[in-house]
Order: C-alpha cells, then structure tokens, then sequence
C-alpha cells in the first residue's frame, strides 16, 4: 500500500480542529435532476459554507497547524478566489497578517471578500507561471508562510472533513463526485471514503478545457497543467507532489465535461434547485447528468459536492 501525505486519523484530527469555524453544510436532493440523471442524487451543500465554498476548511486547519513564531509571520498564498477568500478569513480569525497573490482575471466579488477580510492583494498576470512566482518572491521577502490552495497536507485534511459529513448524511452513496482543479477537494474526500466505505467509487469531475487530471491518470504519470480559460476558474490550477499520488492510487476515474454541458448544469441547479453555485461546482453537477458515471457506477446513489457558490454576477453566461 503506497503511503499518502494524509490519512484517516489526520483528517478526524482536522474536523475536531476546525469544527468551531465551519459549518456543517446540508445534503440536498432534487426529483428534477434525479430524472435527468436516471439516479438518486445527494448534493452536499458546500456552497452555503463560510465564504461560499469548502476552501475555509483546509485554510483553517493549516492556519490552526502554524506555530505561534511562524503565525506571527504571517501566511502568503496563490489564488483566483475562493482559497483566497478562505485563508484571509482563517488569518484574520487567529489574528495574523494574509498576503494574496491574485491574477488580475480573478472574479471581483472574489477579490472584494479577499480584501474585506483585512488581507492584502497583490496583482499578477492571469499565468500558473506568473502566480507562482509572484508569491514565491513574496514569501522570500516577507518570512511568511506560504500556503498553497491544495497541495499541502494540512489544506487536504481540513477538506476531507467534506467526507466524514457526507458518509453520516447519505449513507446509502455508491458513488461520490467532486470537482477536481488542484485536488485538495478530491484527495481529502477519496482518502476518507476508501478509508471508510472502501466500495464507494470516487470520480473526480474536470472541464474538457483544463483537463490535466485526466490526462495524468490515464498515462499514470503527473501531467503539469497549462493555462486554460475554462468557465470554471476555480478549476485552472493542476495537481502538486501531495494530491497527485491520492487521485492516481484511489480516485476510480475522472470525467471530463465541455463549456456548454457546465453551463446547462449551473442553470439547472439554480432554477430547479433555488441554488447558486459557480462553475467550478457545477462541473460535478453536469459529470453526473450526462453519461459518465455509466461504465463507473451504473444506476448507483450519486453523492455530489457543490464545492462554492461565489459569481460574478455580471458575467453570467445566460
């Protein structure tokens, strides 16, 4: 058995930590999307968490993880938003001085929280590239922290917490789905999943346009990600050392997903669902729709996470 950077007993230690700081978001279901899927859907509600989105449960256990010296540097992370969000809130809650490396494409609702929760933005082209080292240059002059929005141990284990919720709330799941960008998401929940209820499937769900988890786990090697202009910005980052070896050795598949097939997922899940989520969650959303999860988990109980809500409002695509 191949030995991952998290496991079971971290991600329990996790949920004790942060449990004060997060909410315990609800399971919903939806008859009108059950039929279009031909199966039971649970969909836990990540969208209704502290920021719009899961990311404030990594953010918060690597901030509560910092030694008092290394808090008083302060923390310097990456990020088009919501991990952006997640972390100023986490800094500002133990009191410690956030640094946000932000793409100037990065929504403005996003930067706008970023900024109201006290943290300081620094702008850099819309690149992988230009963002890495943007705050790499950062974390070099400051002292700081960095913490990156997925591939960190801690980060994964705070959203692993996802998971142990979910298992108590929809039990009866065959299959669980979530949108994968930089995998935290993914890698916490499949670690604690297969620790649990080992014959869950696991399906990561990506954009056709930002498709660099596909493509890595069917070569079974690290594919690095490019830059894509994917709807689901959430869902631009790749894979790193922590995440990848968690997708390759217990994510059962990834399911890819155009533009058209997000968007059509998105409108439903707020017409029929009186829900707002953003693109990157709809991703999940729209892999079990159509017929992905066919040759995967036929006719089973889908589990789907809705990793955010946050919109910029006026770009929406309808």
């Amino acid at each position: 058995m191949v030995e991952h950077s998290v496991d079971l007993a971290s991600i329990q230690a996790a949920q004790t930590r942060i449990a004060e700081h997060v909410h315990r978001t609800p399971v919903l279901t939806s008859q009108t999307l059950e039929r279009v899927a031909g199966r039971p859907l649970f969909f836990k509600c990540e969208n209704l968490q502290r920021v719009g989105a899961f990311k404030i449960r990594g953010a918060m256990n690597a901030i509560a993880e910092l030694s008092g010296p290394d808090a008083a540097r302060g923390v310097v992370t990456h990020s088009s938003g919501n991990h952006a969000q997640a972390l100023a809130l986490a800094a500002k809650t133990r009191g410690i001085a956030a640094h946000i490396v932000m793409p100037t494409s990065a929504p403005a609702t996003k930067r706008a929280a970023v900024v109201g929760y006290g943290a300081r933005v620094y702008d850099c082209e819309p690149t992988l590239a230009a963002r890495s080292k943007t705050a790499g240059e950062l974390t070099a002059r400051l002292g700081a922290t960095f913490i990156p929005p997925s591939d960190h141990p801690a980060v994964i284990a705070g959203q692993g917490t996802v998971a142990l919720e979910l298992m108590e709330q929809a039990p009866d799941a065959g299959v669980v789905v979530v949108p994968i960008g930089g995998g935290g998401l993914t890698a916490g929940v499949a670690i604690a999943i297969k620790a649990r209820m080992p014959r869950v499937r696991v399906v990561a769900a990506e954009p056709k346009l930002a498709d660099d988890a596909a493509r890595s786990k069917a070569a079974g090697r690290l594919i690095p990600a490019g830059d894509s202009h994917t709807i689901a910005d959430g869902l631009r980052t790749g894979l790193g050392e922590h995440t990848w070896p968690v997708v390759r050795d217990l994510v059962d598949a990834v399911v890819t997903v155009d533009e058209a097939e997000i968007v059509n997922a998105m409108r439903l899940t707020w017409e029929r669902m009186k829900l707002i989520v953003e693109p990157s969650a709809a991703v999940a959303v729209a892999a079990v729709l159509g017929d992905g999860l066919d040759s995967i988990a036929p006719l089973a109980a889908a589990s789907i996470v809705l990793s955010g809500g946050n919109v910029q409002l006026d770009e929406l695509p309808f």
